[in-house]
């Protein structure tokens, strides 16, 4: 059984069918990418998937349990991490704070035991400190334990919001268009970091423009065309598809 699987999804707004009877599967360990140009329903489809929207119609499971509607709160606890396009730092905080924000889910929320900092309260905190540094120094930014984030550049940022993220400890991370605003040096450093996450057992699933980027890093590729689904395969299989060299990669791929 897959991990990730979508059958028959679609999400109409009013008359507009953003996503059009989708299906696909993604197993675990893997990077998933998703790709098509603005207007294509990648992040319509990110958003259904990650409690942001309800389908309209087809189902979605995770692990077998039925998803479709759950909030995203409640997909948290059910091992579903993600980012976003545009940044969601708390810049007022430390980065290592940052980090510790997405354990929440895993925290003592026992507000009177935490008012009167009883011993056990004291050294889960010292822990989660401990495993926050440990995933800045995973993507990267140990260079920035210390630092707060406004001090951060945009680069370590991104980097930092994964971290974030896998603080939460996801079986399956959605990272949208991760590469965003990124230069080549930073964007080849994203690539590693994305492949060792995989590789570590957390499936990745991705909406990511840059091509370069997708066909490096990913196992499997679903291709979007006006919210349906024009092709999958692997790498060398969508790069071959003449429908979709025609759609998206142009000739010259």
């Amino acid at each position: 059984m897959a991990l990730l699987e979508v059958s028959n999804l679609t999400k109409i707004f009013g008359g507009v069918r953003a996503v059009q009877n989708v299906s696909f599967a993604v197993d675990a360990g893997i990077v998933y990418s998703v790709i098509g140009p603005n207007g294509a329903g990648k992040t319509t489809l990110f958003n259904l998937i990650t409690g942001i929207y309800t389908p309209s119609e087809g189902q979605i499971r995770l692990d077998g349990r039925d998803i479709a509607g759950v909030a995203p709160h409640e997909l948290a606890r059910f091992g579903m991490a993600r980012t976003f396009q545009n940044l969601q730092v708390c810049m007022n905080m430390t980065a290592l704070e940052n980090v510790m924000v997405g354990a929440h889910l895993r925290l003592d929320r026992n507000l009177f035991k935490g008012a009167l900092r009883l011993p056990g309260i004291a050294r889960r905190d010292a822990e989660l400190r401990t495993e926050a540094a440990e995933l800045m120094r995973l993507v990267g930014l140990e260079a920035f334990i210390d630092a707060h984030a406004d001090a951060m550049p945009y680069g370590a940022l991104k980097r930092l919001e994964i971290a974030r993220a896998l603080a939460a400890k996801p079986r399956v991370l959605f990272l949208d268009e991760p590469a965003a605003g990124l230069n080549p040096t930073e964007t080849s450093e994203l690539d590693s970091l994305i492949r060792k996450v995989a590789d570590s057992g957390v499936t990745v699933v991705l909406v990511e423009h840059d091509m370069k980027m997708v066909m490096n890093i990913s196992d499997r590729i679903l291709v979007l065309d006006y919210g349906r689904k024009l092709a999958e395969g692997t790498a060398a299989e969508v790069r071959r598809n003449p429908d979709v060299i025609a759609a998206y990669l142009g000739t010259h791929q």
